[in-house]
């Protein structure tokens, strides 16, 4: 063994300060002047060996952690490193003398912001590499002088393991053999500026648990077993079918409950009660449980709050095999300044826009996309594919999407500037919006988006390539929740039953534009929080009315054109609103509770509303078109009373009438079809199972053709106080 040159003070300085670009040119073994040149940095080390096909020579220490030496070989061989420290003796494959493990297509995909399984390319990935089982680490961080691998199994001190940077992409590069799944790591980056920041990986597939925020090496070994579900749910388009949803807070639902936990309760409740499918408050992983994971850190990790990543998958598999869709509430709007994740990632904005003022968002301290920066799009765009296809996530219902759209969102003026045209509109974010919506329906068949977006914004369940009047091609959503109809509605049943004569047109209002997008009905989990009262608290009168009320409400909804989404508790009439550390009070559904059958009830009603609704295709076949709905009476403003017809493809149709006054109404008089002789009461809010009153109409309601309502012939119906009765031909 024979000494290398030295390096030069320059690159060893660079070297040793973690801002070498490609430390793979210094370290490992390459052809030198009298045969191979080794080079290791091992910090700690008191020496370093050569071993290779029987040799074994002891490097030269240079100091600084820093071995070398040139063996008078004719080309590299294999070899093997054998490391001694002060209480130990290691031998190791030499990270340094791997080709890159990401390929070039990967890279040219990066870089035209086009690679729709970006986990796939960045990240920790547990492989076999030329051979030898280790990890493969890449991040992106263009801005970086240098980057390093930390981990528990370097005692966090990266200075051994520098990245090398991969051409102009941006990413950089490590192989690590021997590190497998369960790792701890982070990226200790050196800055634009000479400084270090110590990054957790923002394609990390799993973390450790909140406040603990290390990366964890993972590789999935779930086998699903939901074929079946997979195969037929693109069989109907979602605007065509029924769409129940209850929505819920995972870890708060039973608090202290597993993923695999949640997998053995959650899909056997959601099935007795008749809903299609869940939704679940964002799942990826947060620092803050008081944000209910909405300041999201982790993009591309399920929160490991309830278990790891498999768990979850266990969790999906287990509802889907119980027929059950899942959504998930996705959070592309912002993302939070905590100093260890996305902000300034690399030194410089990088996840957020480089104009400060586009990039802090108003309302919640955190931070705005770039939704014009390439890399940037394809991070958020894949990550909507992730959940799709690595989860199989049936929906991804998006948060905040007014906030994106508009470069004035709760700004000022002087606080914003206007697009290229002048406007107000965030072309950015738009052209963000409808690439990621054609992303995911061209990959993922059956997978439905839903904009929770409150304005007026035109065609947000347009497809993308049609223009409307706006200039704009649609956004390309699926679904749209209906902030108008929850908004009007809820002001409606709040007030007093004499006073909602006033406010009749707050009920009708919504028919105005009911076809303008395809609508989901929610009444979520902002409903029921910050003061604004549980759903059955927001109701007027005494407890009796208070829950006649929530059930008559509860029947209209699902009655009224759109589908229906429903938060956790208020399936029972919870009086208190939600918290997070506790979640539904469960306590009232207690036999032991003296009150249990007035909850029950309601409950009960619930159930009944699916299972009527999963069997009645006029309640949702025709959701979006005016054909499936007509009304009977939309003006009876002294009553109280709201009538209405909805109908199947084939004609067949459903009467529904609302009754939001607290008296019987005897002989009401309702037109009907007339090729219909006779109507079947097929649901009742005020029946006593429900704990209402017990006013039905028991008997078949034979038409009579007396011409009302400007139809030919007209039934006679017995209206319950406080309450929704739903009739069927018989």
């Amino acid at each position: 063994m024979a000494p290398c040159e030295p390096l030069s003070g320059d690159e060893r300085a660079r070297l040793l300060y973690g801002a070498h670009h490609d430390p793979h040119a210094l370290l490992g073994a390459h052809l030198a002047p009298g045969g191979v040149a080794f080079r290791a940095l091992r910090p700690f080390a008191r020496s370093v060996a050569v071993t290779a096909e029987g040799l074994r020579a002891e490097l030269y220490d240079e100091g600084d952690g820093l071995f070398a030496g040139v063996l008078p070989l004719p080309e590299i061989p294999g070899y093997r490193l054998v490391v001694t420290y002060d209480d130990a003796e290691l031998e190791i494959e030499d990270p340094y003398r791997f080709l890159p493990a990401v390929g070039e297509l990967d890279l040219h995909l990066i870089r035209e912001g086009r690679h729709e399984e970006l986990w796939r390319a960045l990240g920790a990935e547990p492989m076999t590499h030329a051979g030898v089982a280790g990890t493969r680490f890449t991040v992106w961080a263009p801005n970086a002088q240098g980057v390093r691998v930390a981990g528990d199994f370097n005692y966090w001190d990266g200075t051994g393991q520098p990245m090398r940077s991969l051409g102009g992409a941006g990413v950089w590069e490590l192989f690590l053999p021997g590190v497998g799944e369960g790792a701890l790591y982070k990226f200790q980056i050196t800055r634009p500026d000479g400084s270090h920041t110590m990054r957790a990986d923002p394609m990390a597939r799993r973390t450790e648990v909140p406040p603990a925020n290390a990366s964890i090496v993972h590789a999935s070994h779930h086998r699903w077993r939901d074929d079946k579900w997979m195969a037929r749910r693109a069989e109907r388009p979602v605007h065509e079918a029924p769409f129940s949803v209850y929505e819920l807070h995972l870890s708060s639902w039973r608090p202290g409950l597993t993923y695999r936990q949640l997998a053995e309760q959650l899909p056997a409740y959601v099935t007795d009660l008749g809903f299609t499918h869940v939704e679940l408050m964002p799942v990826a992983e947060h620092p803050f449980g008081g944000s209910w994971g909405y300041q999201v850190t982790g993009f591309y990790a399920p929160t490991a709050r309830m278990g790891t990543p498999d768990d979850f998958k266990y969790l999906v598999d287990a509802l889907h095999r119980a027929g059950i869709g899942v959504l998930m509430d996705w959070v592309p709007a912002h993302f939070p300044r905590d100093d260890w994740a996305l902000a300034e990632f690399d030194g410089r904005p990088l996840y957020e826009h480089g104009d400060p003022a586009r990039a802090a968002h108003p309302d919640w301290g955190t931070l705005e996309f770039d939704y014009g920066r390439t890399e940037v799009r394809n991070f958020l765009v894949a990550n909507a594919v992730y959940w799709c296809q690595e989860f199989h996530i049936d929906g991804l219902r998006v948060d905040a999407v007014a906030s994106m759209l508009y470069l004035d969102y709760s700004r000022e003026e002087g606080q914003w500037t206007p697009n290229v045209h002048g406007g107000r509109e965030n072309l950015d974010a738009v052209a963000f919006l409808q690439e990621m919506n054609a992303t995911v329906y061209r990959r993922c068949p059956g997978v439905v988006t839903i904009a929770e977006e409150s304005t007026a914004w035109d065609g947000v369940t347009r497809a993308t390539h049609h223009v409307g009047p706006g200039g704009f091609g649609g956004l390309g959503f699926g679904l749209k929740w209906n902030m108008g109809w929850m908004h009007d509605s809820l002001v409606y049943v709040s007030k007093e039953p004499v006073h909602r004569k006033y406010h009749h047109g707050e009920m009708t209002f919504s028919m105005i534009y009911a076809y303008s997008e395809n609508y989901v009905l929610p009444i979520s989990h902002d409903e029921v929080v910050h003061g604004k009262r549980s759903l059955v608290s927001k109701m007027p009168g005494d407890w009796w009315q208070q829950r006649a009320n929530h059930r008559a409400y509860l029947g209209f909804m699902w009655a009224h054109p759109g589908k229906q989404l429903l938060f956790m508790g208020q399936e029972f009439a919870q009086g208190a609103e939600w918290s997070e550390g506790h979640g539904p009070d469960w306590w009232l559904l207690d036999p032991s509770y003296s009150a249990e059958a007035d909850h029950r009830g309601v409950r009960d009603l619930v159930r009944d509303l699916n299972q009527v609704y999963r069997v009645t295709p006029a309640l949702w076949q025709r959701d979006t078109v005016p054909e499936g709905f007509e009304w009977v009476d939309g003006g009876a403003s002294e009553d109280n009373v709201f009538a209405f017809l909805r109908y199947d493809a084939d004609g067949s149709p459903l009467l529904a009438v609302s009754h939001f006054s607290p008296v019987v109404r005897h002989g009401y008089p309702l037109g009907v079809p007339a090729r219909h002789t006779a109507w079947q009461e097929v649901l009742n809010t005020d029946a006593e199972r429900y704990g209402g009153s017990g006013v039905t109409n028991p008997d078949p309601l034979k038409a009579e053709a007396v011409r009302h309502h400007g139809r030919p012939a007209s039934v006679t119906v017995t209206l319950p106080p406080l309450s929704t009765v739903w009739f069927r031909p018989a």
